[in-house]
Formats: structure tokens, sequence, C-alpha cells
């Protein structure tokens, strides 16, 4: 966790000066009416939200501190739901839907809202949120926390939201994708840097899943380039998995500074010539950014190719030479399909570096057909042409999956729109998909016939 910056320590004073000065906190507390609490929520905490939303944009490492800044009473429980939900959604969580790591910010906040003299009435927007946090949770974490509060009410209130409902791990799924959908729109993520080798093993999962959020996000991280700059010249770090991890990440999408590139540039090429079997480690990965949704692209394949010493010779040095004839000249182009040619026959089909360029070639189809409308079939018949030259090179019977899923997925749209059986439009898909579905081995003749086939609508019931 990194220590909130006095600017933004100076802002919540201001912010906490206002809450303290507020009328409706006045009547509040003469009166103990909700409908006042609820007034002074109304008026401070977008407040609150929109200095969140700036150090989530240009500090995200100090969040947990400006969160804990706010546990503070003077603050009046304001927010607080807020950012135990946040709590909640950081956590890293495995494929059984339960917290990796025990949740200390968690509990921190949620120990804070319980011994608030606001708890009754802040409680009322917080049930989903615990109950999610302890669904996640273990339930010897669960017996301690309440064990540490002696309000009996208030542990019967959190006893309550433990149900065991969730001790079904699809229940779970349920209940996670539900909250987290709430929160899809907001940028909440935060992560430490770790900063030695036991650090390193804990920490390095979540660490890698908020740069990839904040890559995908499209926000600045101006405030990250410095921590990972560290992370490079750490020397314990240097010979794991976690460190040409994090050389892929930084090299690949983030816009590295002008003196910060010589300095990635030297990591990354004294990485290769120092670590057993970077390349392949390297390649590895990449198949993981592949698989994690991030823009691996021309412009990510360039920022390393421009880093990389061509003279060290190793699978890197092919490989990015070679997407870089795919990225220059177009992956359609005939030196780009000769060069893939050869490359791809040098290697075992299912080697790594195979599995990477089909990846490669696959995105820019991919991405084709993503772009294109249903009135631009024409040219979706024309990149068709280069499906069976890439079948035959790779020979891949995923590869052939992947594209007949596209295809197929584009041809389902074509047909909610053209519908007319006589129109010129419909004629010209149907009478390509029969050809050239067939020639590909998408599907068999029976198959095309029941694509095209009209459906039949359910007769009403007569009348009686």
């Amino acid at each position: 966790m990194s220590v909130l910056d006095p600017h933004y320590k100076k802002q919540l004073d201001t912010i906490a000066t206002q809450i303290q000065a507020s009328e409706f906190l006045k009547t509040y507390l003469e009166e103990e009416e909700e409908e006042d609490y609820i007034k002074l929520r109304t008026e401070v905490e977008p407040l609150i939200g929109a200095l969140h939303q700036v150090v989530a944009e240009h500090h995200p490492l100090q969040l947990v501190a400006f969160e804990e800044a706010l546990l503070d009473e003077k603050f009046e429980g304001l927010f607080l739901p807020r950012i135990l939900g946040y709590a909640v959604l950081r956590g890293e969580v495995d494929n059984l839907y339960r917290y990796v790591r025990p949740q200390p910010h968690f509990k921190k906040i949620l120990l804070s809202v319980c011994g608030s003299s606001n708890f009754d009435t802040i409680k009322k927007r917080m049930g989903q949120t615990i109950q999610t946090g302890f669904a996640l949770s273990s339930d010897i974490w669960i017996t301690s926390l309440i064990n540490e509060i002696t309000n009996k009410r208030i542990r019967y209130f959190l006893q309550g939201l433990k149900d065991s409902r969730f001790q079904i791990v699809k229940e779970r799924q349920i209940l996670y994708t539900r909250y987290f959908r709430q929160f899809k729109t907001e940028n909440y993520q935060s992560a430490t840097f770790p900063t030695n080798l036991s650090e390193l093993k804990v920490e390095f999962s979540s660490l890698k899943l908020f740069l990839i959020h904040r890559i995908m996000s499209g926000v600045t991280n101006t405030s990250v380039a410095p921590e990972i700059v560290n992370f490079l010249n750490n020397q314990d770090f240097k010979d794991t998995d976690e460190y040409i991890e994090m050389l892929a990440i930084y090299g690949s999408f983030m816009n590295i500074e002008e003196g910060n590139q010589k300095h990635f540039a030297n990591a990354l090429n004294n990485a290769r010539k120092n670590i057993t079997q970077f390349d392949e480690k390297w390649m590895q990965h990449l198949l993981f950014l592949y698989g994690s949704r991030l823009p691996l692209n021309a412009a990510a394949d360039l920022r390393i190719y421009e880093s990389l010493d061509k003279g060290i010779e190793d699978q890197l040095t092919e490989l990015y030479k070679l997407t870089n004839t795919i990225h220059t000249k177009g992956y359609e182009h005939e030196d780009a399909i000769e060069a893939v040619k050869v490359a791809y026959a040098q290697h075992e089909g299912v080697s790594t570096f195979n599995t990477v360029i089909r990846k490669t070639i696959f995105v820019y189809i991919d991405q084709m057909m993503a772009a294109l409308d249903t009135s631009e079939y024409a040219k979706w018949i024309d990149l068709s042409k280069i499906f069976p030259i890439y079948i035959d090179i790779f020979g891949n019977q995923q590869f052939n999956q992947d594209i007949k899923d596209l295809c197929m997925a584009y041809v389902k749209k074509l047909l909610k729109v053209y519908v007319d059986k006589r129109g010129r439009d419909y004629q010209d898909i149907k009478k390509f998909v029969a050809r050239t579905f067939k020639d590909l081995g998408f599907l068999k003749d029976k198959q095309i016939v029941e694509l095209f086939k009209s459906k039949r609508k359910k007769r009403k019931p007569a009348e009686k």
C-alpha cells in the first residue's frame, strides 16, 4: 500500500470539515432521523466519490490508504458502503469462487462500520456486499471476524448474512457475477508491488490482474511506471517467471517514456541471455495474454520488436521478425503468407511458436470479421479466400473450429437481415455458404440444408 499524497489528505480534510459543519448533520444528531442522514449523504458522498475517482485514475496504488482515511469518525461513516464493495471485489478469486488470500482491507472497513455510531443507518446499504464477501471467504475467517465484535445485536446481524446456500460453487458464482456487474463501469482496482521473493509469490497474480485492468481501461499509468522499473531493477526477481511476465506486459502495452526505453531494452535482452528457456517462457506468457483479451496486436508486437537485440539467435528474434512481416505487409500479402509457411514448417505443429503464429493470424481475421456490418457481406466473401490458405498451412483443428465459429456467427446475423429467400442477397449468401463451407469442412450437405431451411411457425391451438 502506498502512502496517501498530502494533496489528497488536504482535500479529504476539507470534506470532513464540511461534514462537521453541515446543518443536516446537526439536525441528524439532534433528531436522530434517518432522513437527515440521507440528506447529509446526498450532499457529501458525491464529493468523496469524485475524489476517489481522481485517485483511482492517477494514483491507484494509494487507493487503500485513501479508503482507510475515510474510516475516521469525522466522516460519519459516509461512503463506507461503497468502499466496502470495492474491497470485496478487489480480492483475487480462484476457480471455486473463494478468495485466494484473506482480505484484511475488507475486514478493516467492516469492523469500522460495525463500530460506527451510525451503524443502524449504514447497514441498510451493505447487506448484499457483506453477504458476497462472506460467501467468498472461509468459515474460519468469518467466525474469527465476528468474534471480534462485542455487540451481540451486530453479531447476530452479521451471522444472518452467512448463508449456507453459498457452500455450493455454482451459487457463489452466480452471486459474485451478479454483484460484480454492479461495479463493471467503475475504476476501483489497486495493488501492491512486491519487494522480495516471498511477497512476489503472494502478490504477483493480483498485481498482474491489476495491470491488465489498467491497460484494458485505457487509463494513464504514469504513477505505476516507476514501480514497474523498480520491480525490473530488483535483482532477486531476475530469474523468475514473474519477471518475464512483467517484461511482456510492460513492454507490449505501456507507453514507455523515452528515458526508460533503453532501460527496458537492456532488461529484456539481458534476460534473454541469462534466463534458461527465456524465449519459450515468453511465448507461453503471450498465449496467456491472448486469452486475457488484452490488445496483443501489431502495436504491441512493434514495441517489443524495436527493443530486441536481433543479434541474439533465439525464437524471439525469429518470431518478431515474422510478425513484423505480417504486420507491415498484411497477413493477406503473398510475402507474409510465404514467410508464415516457411517458419511454421520449421517447428512442430503443437509447438508454442506455431501456436503463437496461429493466434496472430486469427486475431487479424477476428478483428476483420468483427468490423463487418451485415451490408458488407461481399467483403466477407472476399476475405474468405484467405481461409483455406492458412487452414492448409496450419493443419490445426482448433484453428479450423475458431474460423468456423466466426463464420457461423456472421452467417446467422446475415440470415436475420436477409429474409427474402427470392432476393439476390439471400441467394448470393446461400450459394457461397453451400460451396465454401462444404469445401472447408465446416458443414456437411445436410447441415447446410438445415441452415437455410424455412422454420415452420407453430400453429395456434384451435379455439374451442
